[in-house]
């Protein structure tokens, strides 16, 4: 591989491009002949405009850790260059606990979601022990084909109601205003993002002894941890805590608390995006998701099992319906009948009355290089959704890392509902091994 030029910034002590320096008054490709819409236009991509190597000084003071998310807070506040393809990769060289160095891809949200840009990602990537293959992705668990009559009935009812409920979010029905609940706007605020990397072994042991799935795990431990951080919450508002108890909590009745599960509706994987590089390929990398609105229980148990017990049976609700696909078509019908500012407004509103955004990755089963360099772990995170509060689980080898993508105003620690999280897992591993030794 031929040596790559960069572009070094040293405009401050974090080493922060200036905005001059990523063109922040680019205009956007106008097309003049269509109304003025904007238009995609071929170009020559230039690395040394993409590729951005900061001078981050270490601090004795200061965790690396702390340096990076500062620099990446500060990285959600700058757009991206609209007269460039909408991408750039920041080289931080700078040791953490995690790695030795840290890359950054920052990638405009129009030209792929989370799970195609992730699979274009990793089919760049080989296994570290045999440079020539690709990763290998576990294969997911296809859900059981119900037939008959009685399930169709099941399968169209539950959809029509999964569609009402989200036309009625569209229109006004809003969650219930927590302290996770952000105001308007919030989705022009700088993001937080952090992480945390727990074992994906704990969590395959819980999910065998529950019949469960890696995804149920994962909710039910986000539900659990974010019913601990609102318990924890409510108690200081009231300045005086009931109690962490099911039957005595700080916790306010009847919480309308929901979250927009993203879920991937196209068939490629790896090695179809390792294909479409070299040659014409049926994979895509765009836009192919859908979600589903999806309630979370805030309550707290007594026995930590409910939780996963809890988020199976709601996950297992919602694969009886067609909601993603009908919320997807709703989505890119609405621009053909009524304009694309109705339909940018249609699902900007039923996600803006939800309070967060949940997604679950699923990652290589061996450590894999990117052109010769190891990666120690895969974070993918998101900003710029009118939501205080997105949450990510992206499996890595034996590891899971969540990602917390929070605007400070509404969530000002989100390292204690990492906390709360990863404490939750704790507490349904060791429940989970309880019952075993019975």
């Amino acid at each position: 591989m031929k040596p790559i030029k960069t572009k070094t910034s040293n405009t401050d002590l974090l080493g922060f491009p200036s905005a001059a320096e990523l063109g922040d008054d680019a205009e956007p490709v106008i097309d003049e002949k269509d109304n003025g819409r904007l238009k995609w236009v071929k170009t020559l991509v230039d690395l040394e405009d993409h590729v951005i190597t900061p001078n981050v000084c270490a601090n004795e003071d200061t965790k690396p850790e702390k340096i990076i998310e500062k620099y990446v807070l500060k990285l959600t506040e700058t757009p991206l260059d609209k007269s460039k393809p909408l991408w750039d990769l920041h080289l931080i060289n700078l040791r953490t606990s995690d790695a030795e160095s840290v890359a950054i891809f920052r990638v405009h949200h129009s030209l792929g979601d989370g799970m195609s840009l992730v699979s274009l990602l990793l089919a760049c990537t080989r296994q570290t022990a045999n440079p020539d293959a690709l990763p290998t992705i576990p294969a997911l668990r296809k859900a059981k084909k119900q037939r008959g009559f009685g399930s169709f009935l099941m399968i169209l009812f539950n959809t029509i109601v999964d569609v009402f409920r989200f036309i009625l979010t569209a229109l006004f029905l809003k969650d219930t205003q927590t302290p996770l609940r952000s105001p308007p706007g919030v989705e022009f605020t700088a993001r937080r993002i952090v992480h945390r990397t727990v074992s994906l072994d704990d969590m395959k042991l819980i999910k065998n002894h529950l019949s469960a799935t890696i995804n149920d795990v994962a909710l039910g431990v986000t539900q659990a941890g974010i019913s601990r951080y609102l318990n924890r919450k409510y108690g200081e508002l009231k300045k005086e805590s009931v109690g962490s108890t099911e039957e005595r909590n700080n916790l306010a009745k009847n919480i309308r608390f929901r979250t927009a599960l993203l879920i991937n509706l196209r068939p490629a994987g790896i090695k179809k995006m390792a294909e479409m590089m070299e040659k014409n390929s049926d994979a895509k990398y765009g836009n192919g998701i859908g979600f589903v609105l999806l309630p979370i229980n805030i309550a707290l148990r007594d026995d930590p099992l409910e939780y996963v017990r809890e988020a199976k049976a709601t996950v297992d609700r919602k694969k009886n319906s067609l909601e993603a696909i009908w919320n997807s078509t709703i989505v890119d019908a609405i621009p053909k009948l009524f304009g694309t500012e109705r339909a940018s407004k249609l699902s900007h509103t039923a996600v803006r009355h939800t309070t967060g955004s949940f997604s679950n990755l699923v990652g290589p089963l061996e450590e894999v290089s990117f052109y010769g360099h190891p990666i120690a772990f895969l974070a993918p995170g998101c900003y710029g959704l009118p939501q205080g509060l997105m949450i990510n689980f992206q499996s890595y080898v034996n590891k899971m890392t969540m990602v917390l993508s929070v605007d400070e105003t509404t969530v000002p620690d989100p390292d204690k509902l990492c906390d709360d999280i990863e404490e939750s897992l704790e507490l349904v591993k060791k429940a989970v091994m309880a019952a075993i030794m019975k």
